[in-house]
């Protein structure tokens, strides 16, 4: 199967690389193409970076401190002073 590289510094990149590695453009697309695939699917989706999150502020806060979030308190909020 056929894979032509149409942009002139990709292609210099690709040609840098597998020259510095000594490999065939293949090899070095592919080798970067695996690479960066690893690298993506081991990033947390952003689902699980929102739970983290979650998870961190509710570690820190300190529910018997504060005042608690009933209505008067969020009326409060709003009033213009």
């Amino acid at each position: 199967m056929a894979f032509h590289i149409k942009n002139a510094k990709t292609d210099a990149l690709a040609r840098r690389v597998a020259a510095l590695k000594k490999i065939s453009l293949t090899e070095a697309v592919h080798t970067a193409l695996a690479h960066e695939l690893e690298r993506e699917q081991g990033k947390p989706s952003l689902v699980d970076l929102g739970i983290q999150f979650a998870r961190d502020l509710r570690a820190r806060g300190n529910p018997t401190k504060g005042r608690p979030a009933d209505k008067a308190f969020r009326d409060n909020l709003y009033e213009d002073n």
